[in-house]
């Protein structure tokens, strides 16, 4: 889906899909908004090595952010090989680009347990981190990116299937929504921000 340049004002309520993971539960529960063209929250969580993780480190660079947990068989996978793919397309702009996956289950998705989901998709970590922390921590990154979390038990989640793409100066730009969205669209909105010439610092 894409969403409007950053020099509109126009404030458009988008609809966010809180997809199922567990046997048996819908697909959809009533939706919540996002408002595009916002500042991204910045945050502090541990990645894969247990080290601190600080989001504001990433300006200047496009990030392509999204939530994901290990043991998820339905969308996540989905989601982690399209990023891979995304980064080995991309590989070029390394320096330019971070991908970064946060956890909606930190009960089972430990540092260890995320490396290892990593490297199941060939992740390079110089330029993705997988993201984790304590329930509180985890609760209000996901309540600042709008997306909704669900937990029906051990290793069963429900939650917002959101991929959002923020610019240099740290905006968020273009939300897809769900699962149905082709690679290749987020590509194309990943280099287009790429293609932005950075802008000076005030």
């Amino acid at each position: 889906m894409r969403i409007l340049p950053a020099f509109f004002f126009l404030v458009v309520l988008l609809p966010l899909d809180l997809h199922a993971h567990v046997p048996g539960a819908p697909r959809e529960v009533p939706p919540t908004s996002a408002t595009p063209n916002t500042k991204a929250p910045a945050f502090v969580l541990l990645n894969q090595e247990g080290n601190r993780f600080d989001s504001t480190t990433l300006h200047g660079k496009v990030v392509v952010l999204n939530f994901i947990f290990t043991t998820c068989t339905d969308v996540c996978p989905l989601f982690t090989a399209n990023l891979a793919q995304l980064q080995r397309t991309l590989k070029n702009e390394q320096g330019n680009v971070f991908f970064v996956s946060i956890s909606t289950d930190p009960e089972v998705d430990s540092p260890k347990v995320l490396k290892s989901y990593a490297q199941r998709y060939g992740a390079d970590f110089q330029n993705w981190a997988f993201l984790t922390g304590s329930e509180a921590q985890l609760q209000q990154v996901w309540k600042s990116f709008d997306v909704r979390v669900i937990k029906k038990g051990r290793g069963l989640v429900q939650h917002t299937s959101l991929t959002t793409v923020i610019d240099r100066q740290g905006i968020r730009r273009f939300n897809f929504f769900g699962e149905k969205w082709p690679l290749k669209d987020l590509l194309r909105d990943t280099s287009a921000l790429l293609e932005e010439k950075p802008k000076p610092n005030h």
